[in-house]
């Protein structure tokens, strides 16, 4: 009889050890989690409908907004995709992570850094990983020195244009000069694409997960409205050339510093343009972004079809902005506005501010420990951002001072703050010029007041704020 009670206890005492285990317990716990569905598109700026584009046709991110939260104020911190990337992906500001170029793996700055999808899987998660979320291209070239991470992900798959995708009408607008600005309207379905073939095998991995019931993070990087500027002719002809139109610069002659715009090739190339490669320019970004937009909409439609959503948070966002003539400028790389400024769309199950928006400053660092927290994780490293979990329930809360963007230009750096009114920056600490525009009245950031007296208080208070950046 004590043997038998000796046994049961002893068999009690080790179902207590394997329920509380921390590989068994990660595994119980996140089944009853939210899910993650990030979706990241490459070189997007806030050119949807929902941002009040009247030109940009993109009905099912706009349709997400309406289900979700729009946040108008959201800032990348380096605007070029391998340190932003790497910045929302571990939490960290680029002064941290010590990446500012696209041809540096962060793990040989960061070895033992834990990422946003590696905290997942360390709580048993499935983390999926398709196109691009760390840096990578599309070349052989890029997938020789791809940056993926394997620590983070139990899957990765890329996916390559078919020979059909690379077929019609199309051609480079600067003569050959810069390899990567073609456009091209693609022969072919979606799925002749990268992004088509995205969607396909993420609603692949929905439907998997659905049977399976195993918590996820699926990751989705799609590829445009990135260079080259290829998509489906379909979605070039939703942009007759005749319905678009250029940006005109203003009367009054911009004063901008030497330092707030590239230089070299780029601009020499740029400012060759005649109207009709503008024209063909912007038609070709915008039938990315309609492309987009569309395969985003596939993978939501597929979370609803599979009763998903009622516990899958969702993320939408651009890695940064983009200019499309803006100051004869067509890229990214400036802390402009218009480059430092991406799209964020947010979706959570329990989440009590349904479709509205937040003029409240966020940052992509803020990522990281909001989807930590809307899951009930903990961070494994302290986080550079701040969780943004309270403005999906009021979005008028009280919130960040401000937010911060900067960028390498040769030798020296430049720092941008940006405030609920101003955007205040600094090249090489002020030695190379500096910045400062009052969003209140000149929300595009034509004239530069950093000489005007009566703001030499406002300039000292945003000195100061800039350098009080974590």
């Amino acid at each position: 009889m004590m043997a038998r009670k000796l046994i049961s206890a002893g068999l009690f005492l080790m179902l207590a050890l394997l329920i509380t285990s921390p590989n068994h317990s990660a595994g119980s716990l996140s089944s009853q989690r939210p899910n993650v569905l990030l979706i990241v598109a490459d070189d997007l700026r806030n050119e949807l409908g929902c941002y009040g584009s009247s030109v940009a046709k993109t009905p099912n991110l706009d349709r997400l907004a309406k289900r979700g939260m729009r946040f108008d104020a959201a800032y990348c911190q380096y605007p070029v995709c391998n340190p932003s990337r790497t910045s929302l992906l571990t939490g960290l500001r680029p002064d941290t992570t010590r990446i500012t170029d696209n041809n540096t793996n962060f793990r040989t700055t960061m070895p033992d850094v834990v990422t946003l999808p590696q905290v997942f899987r360390q709580n048993g998660y499935h983390t999926t990983s398709f196109g691009k979320i760390f840096h990578r291209g599309l070349t052989m070239e890029d997938l020789r020195t791809d940056m993926d991470d394997k620590a983070s992900w139990d899957e990765v798959r890329y996916f390559q244009t078919t020979p059909l995708g690379f077929k019609g009408e199309g051609r480079n607008l600067t003569d050959g000069k810069l390899a990567w600005c073609n456009w091209r309207a693609a022969e072919g379905a979606d799925e002749d694409q990268p992004d088509g073939q995205i969607a396909r095998e993420a609603i692949n991995v929905l439907e998997q997960r659905a049977k399976d019931k195993q918590p996820f993070f699926l990751a989705v990087g799609l590829h445009k409205p990135h260079d080259p500027f290829i998509a489906p002719k379909k979605y070039f002809d939703l942009y007759p050339l005749e319905s678009l139109k250029l940006w005109q610069a203003p009367k009054e002659p911009l004063a901008d510093p030497a330092a707030a715009l590239p230089g070299g090739a780029f601009r020499e190339a740029f400012g060759k343009f005649t109207d009709r490669e503008r024209l063909e320019f912007m038609r070709a970004y915008l039938a990315g972004v309609s492309f987009t937009d569309a395969q985003a909409g596939k993978i939501i439609d597929a979370l609803d079809r599979l009763k998903l959503t009622e516990n899958t948070i969702i993320v939408f966002l651009g890695d940064h902005g983009y200019h499309l003539g803006e100051r004869g400028w067509w890229n990214k790389s400036t802390l402009f506005e218009l480059s430092a400024r991406a799209p964020l769309l947010v979706y959570a199950p329990k989440m009590k501010a349904k479709g509205k928006a937040t003029a409240r400053l966020t940052e992509f660092i803020d990522l990281y420990p909001t989807l930590v927290e809307l899951t009930g994780l903990k961070a494994p490293h302290k986080l550079e951002g701040r969780s943004f979990a309270p403005l999906l329930d009021n979005p008028r809360l009280k919130w960040k001072e401000a937010a911060y963007t900067q960028v390498t230009r040769g030798r020296f750096a430049g720092y941008s703050v940006r405030t609920e009114r101003w955007r205040y920056t600094e090249w090489d600490e002020g030695r190379q010029g500096a910045e400062l525009y009052d969003h209140q009245t000149d929300p595009h950031e034509y004239r530069n007041l950093i000489n005007e007296p009566k703001h030499k208080a406002t300039v000292e208070q945003l000195k100061a704020l800039l350098k009080k950046k974590s």
